[in-house]
């Protein structure tokens, strides 16, 4: 999710007003590069057709990491494809895909769920991001995101650990957002 589009856009201008002189009377031949969804597509199934993989924007918005969820995700859909066209002896349809889409969601759904609001919270703004720094502190959280990156599922099954993981984002979030002046460099020990 793009937060500052101006100031991308003003980042643009700069690198192309600096590259002028070079590209001056250069023409764009083809343009090949498009941007890579960072949250699943709205649609991903239409008929006989289905987006997996970067297509169906299956790439962790905090990482940028794609190549797990695009491998996961087409084989996951050829399993329920050969499953459901009974070895190919049967033509599939959208409710076969349909089935893929929700096996997929119920497994990685709540995983995007929290990796969207971890970007809507935290990477808004700098008092945002010092607060996500602080809580990265905790050991708690240490494990927490260690565990959900090996297994790639939202990690956590400790109902006390996320009440007071809760509770000191909240107090690590007010902080810093009332914070007239940053706090001073640590020095590593």
């Amino acid at each position: 999710t793009v937060v500052d589009k101006k100031g991308i856009q003003r980042y643009q201008q700069g690198i192309r007003d600096r590259a002028a002189t070079r590209i001056d009377g250069g023409e764009i031949i083809r343009v090949e590069a498009r941007p890579i969804p960072e949250h699943p597509r709205p649609w991903r199934v239409k008929d006989r057709a289905i987006l997996v993989g970067d297509a169906a924007g299956y790439v962790t918005k905090c990482s940028g990491e794609g190549i797990y969820f695009a491998a996961k995700s087409g084989r996951m859909c050829a399993e329920t494809i050969v499953k459901n066209s009974k070895q190919g002896v049967r033509m599939i349809d959208e409710a076969d895909l349909m089935e893929h889409l929700r096996e997929w969601d119920g497994k990685y759904g709540p995983t995007y769920l929290v990796l969207d609001l971890l970007q809507k919270v935290f990477y808004t703004s700098d008092a945002a991001r010092e607060s996500f720094v602080e809580l990265c502190e905790e050991e708690y959280v240490q494990k927490v995101t260690f565990d959900s990156y090996l297994y790639k599922t939202v990690q956590g099954n400790d109902p006390m650990g996320d009440l007071k993981l809760g509770w000191k984002t909240l107090s690590s979030l007010y902080k810093f957002n009332n914070q007239k002046t940053p706090d001073p460099m640590r020095t590593l020990a």
